[in-house]
């Protein structure tokens, strides 16, 4: 499976920036409002250090990362659930992806126009979760009379009815629809009724250079919402995402330490994303190539074989796994074997971040 989030918020708060420099891409990032006018789409490669450790252990040149999907979607502004600015024609883009990053205009500059005047973090996000959430009302409004009526000539239907009521209420209450599903069955069902709100959300604090390692007064603010949301916040600067993305692979370590930081904003939207979706990644290893697959936490193993190839989950027989941490401190898979570290593993095992796996299958 791959990963697609949104990067969304007003007009001028540095989205297509981020979006700019974390895809390596350069579509319009003019200091005017809708300069996206279609969802720009751009997919990276997940950094992880481990592919280019096994792919000198295993003697091969291909490596195949696990890949993240990045929808810059334009600037949402108040009224856009009734067509104002760009309106619904964006909001559509919001249903297609699995999570949203949230950009928040978190500096000052006299140069950068605000749409609403001034830098306030708390009314941005308001601004922006109004709209997502008049949308989703009206979709309920809408589907949810007919829902009733069908449930009551199929019982099936009705754990959707309830969801979707509960769903009803709390958009009326102003609280996001993600707060509705509690059990695995409910989040799954939630799921299926692509409701904008029901995304997880990432909010990404866009800052100054000079506020990147402690943040400011704005990011404050923001940490205070998503506190009270349990949802997370990573602090940005778009400008130094610009810099580090001409870097080669070589150049950027050096350039993150002389700035004092450990990680870029791309791998800490990475690490915060596959947080926020409970996902993991494991690998595959032979002299064809190293790949790295994205899979939930939790998976068991035919599930796991099946992000290969559907066949494989089908016909699964076992799995033969090593930790990567053994590979790398044996050296070979002969020497892993060696030092009985080799599991043999079946249908029910679940599993873990770095998992190094060969299916056995039959069609």
């Amino acid at each position: 499976m791959s990963l697609r989030a949104g990067i969304l918020g007003l007009p001028n708060v540095g989205k297509s920036t981020l979006f700019n420099a974390i895809t390596a891409q350069q579509v319009d990032a003019q200091n005017y409002p809708f300069c996206t006018i279609e969802p720009n789409v751009g997919t990276v490669a997940v950094p992880d250090a481990r592919l280019k450790n096994l792919a000198k252990i295993v003697k091969t040149s291909t490596i195949v990362p696990a890949v993240l999907e990045i929808v810059d979607i334009a600037g949402l502004v108040r009224g856009a659930s009734k067509g104002e600015g760009l309106g619904n024609k964006f909001l559509s883009h919001i249903r297609e992806v699995d999570a949203l990053i949230h950009v928040i205009r978190c500096f000052d500059d006299s140069n950068i126009v605000h749409v609403d005047g001034s830098v306030n973090p708390q009314r941005d996000v308001e601004t922006i979760e109004t709209e997502l959430m008049l949308a989703d009302l009206e979709s309920i409004e809408k589907r949810l009379p007919k829902l009733e009526k069908d449930a009551k000539k199929d019982a099936k239907l009705e754990p959707q009815v309830n969801l979707m009521r509960k769903a009803q209420s709390l958009l009326n209450d102003g609280k996001p629809v993600r707060f509705a599903a509690e059990t695995d069955d409910e989040k799954a069902l939630l799921k299926s009724l692509f409701l904008l709100t029901s995304k997880p959300v990432l909010y990404a604090a866009n800052v100054n250079e000079n506020d990147v390692l402690t943040g400011n007064a704005y990011t404050k603010q923001v940490e205070e919402i998503a506190a009270k949301e349990g949802a997370k916040v990573i602090v940005v600067c778009a400008k130094i995402e610009s810099e580090i993305a001409v870097l080669s692979e070589e150049e950027k370590p050096e350039f993150l330490a002389s700035l004092g930081l450990e990680m870029s904003g791309l791998d800490k939207i990475i690490r915060a994303a596959y947080d926020l979706l409970g996902l993991q990644t494991y690998f595959t290893a032979g002299e064809k190539e190293v790949h790295a697959w994205t899979i939930r936490k939790g998976a068991k193993a035919p599930e796991a074989a099946g992000a290969i190839h559907s066949d494989f989950e089908k016909g699964f027989i076992r799995a033969e796994v090593m930790k990567y941490d053994d590979l790398v401190k044996f050296g070979s898979e002969q020497k892993v074997k060696e030092a009985g570290k080799l599991a043999i593993e079946g249908k029910e095992y679940v599993v873990h971040d770095g998992d190094v796996m060969l299916f056995r299958f039959n069609v």
